[in-house]
C-alpha cells in the first residue's frame, strides 16, 4: 500500500488513449497524485499556464502537437517540472529525441503501472537530492516545487516566464549574466527570439517588485545584461 503525502501532488497526463489514459489518473491518485488528464498537447500546453505541475507523463503521439514539442515548451516555462515521456515505438532515435527535448525519463509501452510509479518515485528522489527547491534572497522566497514567490510573506504573482527568469537571476546573485545566457536558459533557444524580450521580461518584472521592500534590486549594465543584487 502507498503512503499518500499530506497533499496531492499535482501531475499532468497528457495522453489520447481514451482508455489508458483513466487508468493513469486512477493508478496515481492511489501513489498520492492529483492528476489532470488532457488527450491534446495544445490544450496541455494552456492548462499548464494556470497550474503548478509537479510532475508531467506525456505520450509521445498527440494531436494539436507532438509529445517532443510539447516537452520542449514545458521545460522551458517550468525548468524544475520532472517530465516522464511514454511511447509505442521502442526506437532508440525516438528515446534519444525525447531526452533531448527536455524529458527526465522514457517508458516503453506497453508497461506495468508499477514500474511507471517506480519511475516518478526515482526522479522525485533524484530532484530533491540534487536541488534545493527553496530559494531564499533578502526578502524574496522562491519555491520552485510550488512555483510561487513572497516578499516578506506576502505573495507576488509572477507568470512562468518572470517566475523562471528570476529564479534565474536569483540563483546567480550578483552575477551578470549575458542577454544570450538568459535566452537560451529561459526560452531555449538564441537564434530564433528576439534578444529584446529578456530587457521585455526584466520590465515586467520591475514593475512588480520595485513598489515591494524586497531587499534586492534588478540592475541593468549596459551592453551585457542584467544582474540581481542586494544594495
Amino acid at each position: 500500500m502507498s503512503v499518500l503525502p499530506d497533499r496531492p501532488v499535482p501531475v499532468l497526463v497528457v495522453e489520447d488513449d481514451a482508455q489508458l489514459g483513466p487508468l493513469l489518473v486512477r493508478g496515481l491518485a492511489d501513489e498520492g497524485y492529483d492528476a489532470t488528464w488532457l488527450q491534446d498537447g495544445t490544450a496541455a500546453l494552456i492548462e499548464s499556464q494556470g497550474v503548478n505541475f509537479s510532475v508531467a507523463v506525456l505520450d509521445v503521439m498527440l494531436p494539436g502537437m507532438s509529445g517532443f514539442e510539447l516537452c520542449r515548451r514545458l521545460r522551458i516555462d517550468h525548468p524544475a517540472l520532472i517530465i516522464l515521456m511514454l511511447t509505442a515505438r521502442d526506437d532508440v532515435d525516438d528515446r534519444v529525441r525525447g531526452l533531448d527535448s527536455g524529458a527526465d525519463d522514457y517508458l516503453v509501452k506497453p508497461f506495468a503501472f508499477t514500474e511507471l510509479a517506480a519511475r516518478l518515485r526515482a526522479l522525485r528522489r533524484r530532484e530533491s537530492l540534487t536541488t534545493s527547491p527553496r530559494l531564499e534572497v533578502a526578502g524574496l522566497l522562491i519555491d520552485s516545487h510550488d512555483h510561487t514567490v513572497t516578499a516578506h510573506g506576502i505573495p507576488v504573482a509572477l507568470s512562468p516566464k518572470e517566475f523562471a527568469l528570476l529564479r534565474l537571476l536569483a540563483r546567480n546573485l550578483a552575477t551578470t549574466l549575458p542577454r544570450d545566457q538568459i535566452l537560451l536558459e529561459i526560452w531555449g533557444t538564441v537564434q530564433h527570439t528576439d534578444p529584446n524580450i529578456v530587457d521585455q521580461y526584466v520590465s515586467y518584472l520591475r514593475r512588480k517588485l520595485d513598489p515591494i521592500d524586497t531587499g534586492v534590486t534588478l540592475r541593468t549594465v549596459r551592453g551585457i545584461g542584467f544582474r540581481l543584487e542586494r544594495p
